[in-house]
Formats: C-alpha cells, sequence, structure tokens
C-alpha cells in the first residue's frame, strides 16, 4: 500500500501567526540573546523557539506562553474584525414578538 507523499509545496503562515513570530524574534533580538539561550530561559528546545519565529501555526500555547513571559511579552486578547456566528441566537421569525 502506498502512502501519499506530503506536499513539496511550503504552506505559507497565516499574517497574525507570521507577525507573532517576528515579534518575538525581535523582542529577543533587542535583549541580545540567541535562541538557544531564550530556549533554555524558556525551558523548551531551540528548535521550538526557531519554528515559533518561523510561524508554524501549529505549536503548544503552554510553551509559547512561557517564551513570552521569558521575553517580558504578553498575549492579550481584544475584540477583532473577525467573524462570529451565532446563529442560534440570531431570533427567527418564531420568536420575534407579535
Amino acid at each position: 500500500m502506498s502512502h501519499p507523499r506530503p506536499s513539496n509545496h511550503a504552506v505559507s503562515p497565516s499574517p497574525r501567526i507570521q507577525a507573532l513570530g517576528q515579534a518575538v524574534r525581535a523582542r529577543r533580538e533587542s535583549l541580545g540573546l540567541r535562541q538557544a539561550e531564550l530556549a533554555g530561559l524558556a525551558g523548551c528546545s531551540s528548535r521550538f523557539v526557531h519554528t515559533l519565529e518561523a510561524g508554524k501555526e501549529t505549536l503548544r500555547l503552554d510553551k509559547v506562553l512561557d517564551v513570552l513571559e521569558v521575553l517580558g511579552l504578553d498575549l492579550r486578547l481584544v475584540p477583532g474584525t473577525g467573524r462570529v456566528t451565532l446563529p442560534e441566537l440570531t431570533p427567527t421569525v418564531d420568536d420575534r414578538a407579535p
């Protein structure tokens, strides 16, 4: 049985993920840290730091937060312009008062 081969085409990370990686790299460099030094302080591998900075979309959130903490960065959630669809909360004709 043959298995499909992975595509040779790299998938581009989303702009938001790229921005996170760029912010981590910029902060690390501004502090004069190498990836291996940051990894040691955050309790992760230097490969993890590299993939975070490269914008990999599937990383462990707890490790990302550890790296951000070492760098003195906070992850904040603010209302955005993304979509929110809550059809179960949208009134239907039957739900409206007569």
